[in-house]
């Protein structure tokens, strides 16, 4: 079993920037992928980005250039730098690992960008 909590939400005016963390804990070797997905206020969750424990990232278009998802595979831990923050970014963002067939979320963390 692999849990999840993130930290690191907030309100933030447009243009600035916030770091979310999500640190697993359990069986944190056998994790595959963590990576971030948010879900705006009526709107389906979405991919934000991911990375693979190769090394390998991926992006939606929408945060290409302004987001950098890392991670420490020995830590169990993922980031998510975003930078040049849009109000359209706004919404719960939830960490995600893929371990196996199974998979884990956390509990969400809020991100609000306003003015």
């Amino acid at each position: 079993q692999v849990q999840l909590v993130e930290s690191g939400g907030g309100l933030v005016q447009p243009g600035g920037s916030l770091r979310l963390s999500c640190a697993a804990s359990g069986n944190i070797f056998s994790i595959y992928v963590m990576g971030w997905y948010r879900q705006a206020p009526g709107k389906q969750r979405e991919l934000v980005a991911h990375a693979t424990s190769g090394g390998s990232t991926n992006y939606a278009d929408s945060v290409k250039g302004r987001f950098t998802i890392s991670r420490d595979n020995a830590k169990g831990t993922v980031y998510l730098q975003m930078n040049s923050l849009k109000p359209e970014d706004t919404g719960v963002y939830y960490c995600h690992a893929v371990y196996g067939t199974n998979s884990a979320w956390g509990q969400g963390t809020q991100v609000t960008v306003s003015s």
